[in-house]
């Protein structure tokens, strides 16, 4: 992949899912990614990746999970596994600490919400196409959870929509080596314009 050339004014950072469950000790999903986030040093990563993006003045767009609520599912003809779980975990759900932001990765007033996606694309039966088109922006940069599902089903939707596509490989994580092994070594490289590292992309970002 050649060295991906970026403009702030046509870059958007997708963060998908920074929800308590996922990113914090006590979250219902957190033990299933604890061992791979603190391998890669997945907060300490997401961390530095939006910092880079605001001190950049890249446009952030929250990409958040359908947050379970009582009657999701009900009666549906085909659910699919994820959405069987969460019916059973009650994942994200709302008006549970499990279903509010991580505190590092609360909302800014200028960053935009898309709406909640119900299964793994954070653009089907969403605004997301419609907001970054607004925005004027080409190149998207994703990170979040989890890797091998939502945001590479996000992110190869991006590239079916003609979107640059930065995966950053340690800015997300999976319940296993081999899902982010899947996810970036077999998958990736199949939509992805560049596949960074955390360093990698917030040195790029420094020289904006």
């Amino acid at each position: 992949m050649s060295d991906p050339v970026y403009r702030a004014e046509r870059c958007g950072l997708l963060l998908v899912d920074p929800y308590n469950d996922f990113l914090s000790e006590g979250g219902k999903v957190f033990p299933m990614i604890e061992a791979v986030a603190k391998d890669v040093g997945l907060l300490d990563n997401m961390r530095a990746v939006v910092a880079a993006v605001r001190n950049a003045n890249i446009q952030v767009f929250y990409v958040p999970h359908r947050r379970w609520q009582p009657g999701d599912y009900d009666n549906w003809d085909h659910p699919n596994p994820t959405q069987v779980l969460v019916q059973e975990r009650h994942t994200f759900a709302v008006g549970e600490w499990g279903g509010e932001w991580h505190p590092d990765f609360v909302p800014q007033p200028n960053d935009i919400m898309i709406k909640e996606h119900w299964a793994q694309s954070g653009f089907a039966n969403t605004d997301l196409d419609f907001q970054l088109k607004q925005q004027g922006v080409t190149h998207v940069m994703v990170i979040g959870l989890l890797a091998n599902t939502c945001i590479e089903s996000t992110s190869r939707f991006a590239m079916e929509l003609g979107y640059h596509v930065t995966l950053v490989r340690d800015a997300t994580a999976a319940f296993s080596k081999e899902m982010m092994h899947a996810a970036h070594e077999l998958n990736g490289p199949t939509f992805a314009h560049a596949i960074l590292t955390t360093a990698e992309l917030t040195a790029t970002l420094g020289r904006l």
